[in-house]
């Protein structure tokens, strides 16, 4: 059958955005009819298992418009039939006035080649990041005079100017986020309450089958068997893996660990040469990106799983980090910060250990604490599988999703 609704995404596929494919794939198993729309081709490697499950088609749009020129004149000559393109060039010009960059152009050739080539049976375009797929949507929306909504989650609502927020809230038909901290903030700049919802992603607990060894009882005494820490995600500020390593060069030599990260980024060769600075380099192993079934070998053989975000200067922040709940799932207790909604899903002491971000020697004391005490982590891990199984599953959000995605489906037909 067409496709009746068309996912936007910035990059597909991509190894850091399983909560992505995962709800792509819910949605088809739902009985969508999908297709995709991606502003970048894939740089990663290698994929995860779920994206070959995925049968929706891609389209990849122009990444730069010196490249494709002859293919955005050809959209263009063919948009200039549609009677929304001079609402959308309007628009484009009011943003442009506010934000004169290359970036807000190359977003509009892209949503004329997306407007042009869309396929005629798609009936609403769901886009995933509030600011530069969004963008591209709400352009081609307009050339189109179609419906749009957007998943919003981290770094595309915080470095975003808010005059962009409001009118991007203002032409949706929905929005939805993957924290409360977000719904609130976004919630603020609408004119409509009931736009903005709260979404988690979740897990699809059928992909993450829960770890079945009894907890280690490592302690950090025995340098012949070191208690393993593990953290997943990319070398990226936001992370905040610097603050990590300097909490590591405080822990005491007497305390016996060895840790791993998994995950590619611009910082991760500064982050190599500050573990050699601070002679941590022989007790680290960085295994770059790596594919899920591989993440979850890992996460089945530490003791704790460590995560230190932080928001950035710029105001870029974690919202739930996937990963922390995919550790949880593994029965693996977890350590991170304050930030966003990571309260929303660990409850210090409770169902995991929280510091406050950007703090090397809280963070140290937390670790020196954790690393110690096995039989602490196991509670931990314990209490967090418990609460990420009961009130963290996928089904939940997949049904909001459908519940929105169905409204907005029927409003075009009426229409």
């Amino acid at each position: 059958m067409p496709p009746r609704i068309a996912i936007i995404l910035k990059g597909y596929p991509r190894l850091s955005e399983t909560f992505i494919a995962q709800e792509i794939r819910a949605l088809e198993q739902c009985g969508y009819d999908l297709c995709i729309f991606s502003l970048r081709h894939p740089y990663d490697p290698a994929t995860h298992p779920i994206h070959a499950e995925i049968e929706a088609r891609i389209y990849y749009l122009p990444e730069y418009v010196h490249d494709e020129i002859a293919r955005i004149l050809r959209a263009f000559l063919g948009a200039c039939l549609k009677p929304g393109l001079w609402s959308a060039l309007l628009s484009l010009l009011r943003d442009f006035r506010r934000d004169p960059t290359r970036n807000r152009l190359r977003r509009f050739a892209q949503a004329i080649v997306m407007a042009q080539e869309m396929p005629p049976s798609v009936q609403h375009y769901y886009t995933h990041f509030m600011h530069t797929p969004a963008s591209v949507s709400y352009y081609a929306s307009q050339i189109n005079r179609q419906s749009w909504s957007v998943s919003a989650h981290a770094k595309d609502i915080w470095t975003i100017p808010e005059w962009e927020l409001r009118e991007k809230l203002a032409s949706t038909d929905w929005v939805v986020t993957c924290t409360g901290a977000n719904e609130k903030f976004l919630s603020s700049l609408s004119d409509d309450q009931n736009r903005v919802k709260l979404l988690y992603h979740g897990l699809d607990f059928g992909r993450f089958d829960q770890k079945h060894e009894e907890s280690s009882m490592r302690d950090g005494s025995d340098e012949a068997n070191r208690v393993q820490l593990v953290s997943v995600g990319r070398a990226v500020d936001k992370k905040g893996y610097e603050v990590l390593l300097a909490a590591l060069a405080r822990l005491p030599t007497s305390l016996y660990w060895k840790f791993v990260h998994i995950g590619g980024g611009e910082l991760l060769g500064q982050l190599q040469q500050q573990a050699q600075e601070l002679g941590l380099d022989g007790r680290i192993t960085w295994l770059g990106a790596l594919p899920q079934t591989e993440v979850l070998a890992q996460y089945r053989q530490a003791d704790l799983f460590v995560l230190p975000s932080k928001i950035s200067a710029d105001g870029d922040r974690d919202g739930l980090p996937n990963v922390l709940m995919e550790a949880q799932s593994q029965n693996l207790a977890c350590l991170s910060t304050r930030i966003s909604g990571i309260p929303e899903l660990i409850i210090h002491a409770e169902t995991g250990w929280l510091v406050e971000q950007k703090n090397s020697e809280q963070l140290a004391q937390a670790l020196e604490k954790l690393i110690g005490d096995p039989q602490l982590r196991g509670q931990l891990a314990q209490a967090g599988f418990t609460r990420v199984r009961s009130k963290f599953s996928m089904d939940r959000g997949i049904d909001t999703l459908v519940e929105r995605l169905e409204q907005s489906l029927g409003k075009g037909r009426q229409e």
